[in-house]
């Protein structure tokens, strides 16, 4: 008898142990939260600041911008740049009788400036399909430039730059590619042509905005002029590069 009640007992430990660790295993372990890395924490801000800022809404393409931004964070890592954080890009993809030229506030994510601006009359009629860093070709030149200092010239008011990509733009100081007003850059130039007015090189704008345009973006700040095409690079589109300065916490820029 006593036999039995142990043997007993023996099963039902056993069958006790089987159902514990049987309940054990169908436990789940917590999944590891994922990995974001850097890169795509980088994109999801420049995501970000394109929506806050509404550049879709203006014509603005996502690639287009992300280019420019990286570039800006490229130049403000190397100290080409001062403590202001406006951006200005040309998009010369878009027809010239498109408002092409968009000046972004990044801290602010906000848009200060959407207008119209010309490109070389060389570069093409509406679209701008030719370019050249050579003295007189009368193109515009591709690429980041910083703005530099003002200056009163033929053209009155003006923004010198310089051209940071060699061999595309570096030639802006001897060609005077500047910022400057010009009376053909208007809707009505538009209306009678069908197209802008085109200048010798130069990213001119219109009279009227001139003055804001530069003394918004003077003092050492990006302007870049982008056309979609194989033939252009520049060591300032390390995307890398950008995303690891960008998400340094001493930066507070993706905070």
């Amino acid at each position: 008898m006593r036999k039995y009640i142990l043997g007993i007992t023996g099963l039902l430990s056993i069958a006790f142990c089987l159902t514990i660790t049987s309940f054990k295993s169908t436990e789940k372990t917590p999944a590891a939260p994922p990995i974001v890395s850097t890169d795509s924490l980088y994109t999801n801000y420049i995501s970000s600041l394109y929506s806050a800022a509404h550049l879709q809404e203006a014509g603005l393409n996502f690639s287009v911008f992300e280019k420019a931004v990286t570039g800006f964070y490229n130049l403000k890592k190397a100290g080409q740049l001062s403590d202001k954080s406006i951006l200005s890009i040309a998009d010369f993809d878009q027809s010239s009788k498109k408002k092409r030229l968009y000046i972004i506030d990044l801290a602010k994510r906000e848009m200060l400036l959407n207008t119209w601006v010309a490109h070389g009359q060389n570069s093409g009629f509406d679209d701008a399909i030719k370019f050249s860093n050579k003295n007189d070709s009368f193109t515009s030149s591709l690429g980041f430039y910083v703005t530099g200092e003002v200056y009163r010239g033929i053209h009155g008011r003006s923004l010198k730059l310089d051209g940071m990509d060699q061999g595309f733009n570096d030639n802006a100081r001897s060609r005077s590619i500047v910022v400057h007003g010009a009376s053909y850059v208007s809707e009505g130039t538009i209306n009678a042509l069908g197209r802008l007015g085109r200048s010798q090189g130069c990213p001119a704008v219109a009279p009227e905005v001139a003055d804001q345009v530069i003394n918004t973006i003077g003092d050492k700040t990006v302007l870049f002029i982008n056309k979609s095409v194989n033939e252009y690079s520049s060591k300032y589109l390390d995307h890398a590069f950008a995303a690891n300065f960008a998400a340094d916490p001493t930066t507070h820029l993706m905070d």
